[in-house]
């Protein structure tokens, strides 16, 4: 069946149309949201499934990067897959994966991240669960105020500034994505959206931002916090603040930030409630390169051999020796395959969400002992998240 399909970029305006249609009915969004959403990520970035000559099935890929061990890593990350209706069941989606995945790794891109409305599909490519994406919120009366640092509107046609804070953050993260440009506009510049934006702390030495819209809500409107970075403690006592001068008539805030999140350690009770939890999904699409582009715990200085089972990139499978020493990794080929695993195991290691005897505890890894425990002091580090949705 696969043979019958064709692949590649989107041919010409009426197959731009074509898939449109597809995601319009996918997704159920308006047919007048297409052309806005289509150039935000600009059609060069679409990929189509053809079958007798007609687009059949598609994708979105953002081309940006991911922070693991503070290094940015290159990351294709997978967007608005749709199949027509009278095509599925029938094996496109697969193909479609396949493909893309396969053209990432030809193109020298490491890494794969995305939303999985179903997992099962994105499992059979070589994804796994990688990270957190948590979403909270909290009644405005039972915030108090307390420290008051300056707090400042920012102009969103200028976003450089926010860019710079919000890099120191991710840096310091494992799993936030170095943001493109459609990403930081999809935030920012919402169509038909008022948007408000500030900063905190002096404009000489700021301290963190937050950008929010409001909706309706029980009493006036709710606060709904599109973007967060916090860099200090009294920034963060003045984030709770801010919003406890809103409570006269806002209801509620939400915000998305790690599972484990710091900043609600600051609030006087536990009023919070987390209302969304998901877990995004990454594929490690260049094994060695994937490996040696990560960074990793300054201090630790130790190896591990890997081998690696990989059923879609030949390129990816056999052993590997990752040497580790003052925070950078390096990769050659070969070893004692002391630490064995498929591809989908990889990414949780890799990323940090699961200890290597975590995933020895649910079938990912099998390792010696000395393995395991050089697994985890490479893969040590803080809990993988990420507060974007593509």
């Amino acid at each position: 069946m696969a043979s019958t399909f064709e692949f590649g970029a989107i041919a010409d305006p009426q197959e731009a149309q074509q898939l449109g249609a597809i995601l319009q009915q996918c997704f159920n969004f308006p047919a007048a949201n297409w052309q806005p959403y289509s150039n935000l990520l600009g059609l060069e970035n679409y990929r189509v499934i053809r079958c007798g000559g007609k687009a059949i099935a598609g994708l979105g890929i953002y081309h940006m990067g991911q922070w693991f061990g503070g290094q940015s890593v290159p990351m294709g990350g997978i967007a608005a897959v749709g199949v027509a209706p009278e095509h599925r069941g029938t094996g496109v989606a697969a193909e479609l994966m396949r493909r893309t995945v396969q053209e990432l790794w030809a193109k020298g891109v490491p890494l794969s991240t995305l939303y999985a409305s179903t997992s099962r599909l994105y499992r059979k490519v070589g994804y796994e669960q990688a990270g957190n994406a948590c979403r909270f919120s909290l009644p405005t009366l039972s915030l108090t105020p307390g420290d008051r640092l300056p707090v400042r509107p920012l102009d969103l046609a200028e976003h450089k500034p926010l860019q710079n804070l919000y890099r120191l953050r991710a840096q310091a993260t494992n799993g936030n994505l170095d943001r493109n440009e459609a990403i930081w506009k999809r935030i920012l510049q919402p169509p038909g959206e008022i948007i408000h934006a500030y900063g905190i702390g002096p404009e000489t030495q700021p301290a963190g931002y937050v950008v929010f819209d409001q909706k309706p809500g029980a009493k006036g409107y709710n606060l709904q916090v599109r973007d967060l970075v916090i860099l200090t403690p009294a920034a963060g006592r003045t984030l709770w603040t801010f919003f406890a001068d809103h409570r006269s008539l806002a209801s509620e805030i939400t915000w998305k930030g790690p599972a484990v999140e710091p900043l609600l350690a600051l609030l006087s009770e536990q009023t919070y409630q987390v209302v969304h939890l998901e877990r995004w999904l990454m594929r490690i699409v260049d094994v060695p390169k994937a490996l040696a582009l990560r960074g990793y715990p300054v201090g630790v200085d130790t190896e591990l051999h890997l081998e690696v089972q990989d059923d879609l990139l030949p390129e990816n499978n056999g052993r590997f020796i990752l040497a580790v020493s003052q925070g950078q990794g390096k990769v050659t080929p070969g070893g004692q395959g002391d630490l064995k695993l498929h591809v989908r195991g990889l990414a949780p290691l890799y990323s940090g969400l699961f200890t290597p005897q975590q995933l020895q505890a649910i079938g990912h890894l099998e390792a010696t002992a000395t393995a395991l425990s050089a697994a985890a002091q490479i893969f040590a580090g803080a809990e993988p998240w990420m507060p974007d949705h593509f």
